[in-house]
């Protein structure tokens, strides 16, 4: 499977990851039928942001609501890992729910995405569109 996604969503990505230091950051991929054209930065909620992630529900709920309402669509989520590799951890692993979604983990200054199936994480092939 090929994801666009553009180089301002690339380069958001990589600026929301250097800019959370040690934390890690979250947000939301937004787009249309398999073209990421926006990285909303949330707020992450997680108790210990050092080595979790949590979307503020409120982010995610609005970003539903404007989708609904003909906005762009939730195509996935994107989180840091500051002390990893750009792969889904073990507690990535966990979160798994096998909604189709695109997850973008940023990570050593890369940024790679994944497919989250029935059978947890597959590598997504990245084409960069402007």
């Amino acid at each position: 499977m090929v994801v666009e996604v553009t180089s301002g969503v690339l380069a958001t990505l990589l600026e929301e990851a250097r800019a959370a230091g040690v934390e890690e950051c979250c947000g939301l991929l937004l787009g249309r039928e398999g073209r990421i054209a926006i990285a909303r930065p949330a707020a992450n909620v997680a108790q210990d942001r050092r080595v979790r992630f949590e979307i503020d529900p409120l982010a995610l709920l609005a970003a539903h609501k404007a989708a609904r309402a003909g906005g762009p669509q939730v195509l996935g989520y994107y989180h840091s890992h500051p002390k990893g590799c750009p792969v889904p951890s073990a507690t990535d692993r966990e979160h798994s729910t096998g909604d189709s979604r695109i997850w973008a983990i940023i990570a050593a200054g890369e940024v790679a995405f994944w497919h989250d199936n029935a059978n947890g994480f597959a590598p997504l092939h990245l084409r960069v569109v402007a």
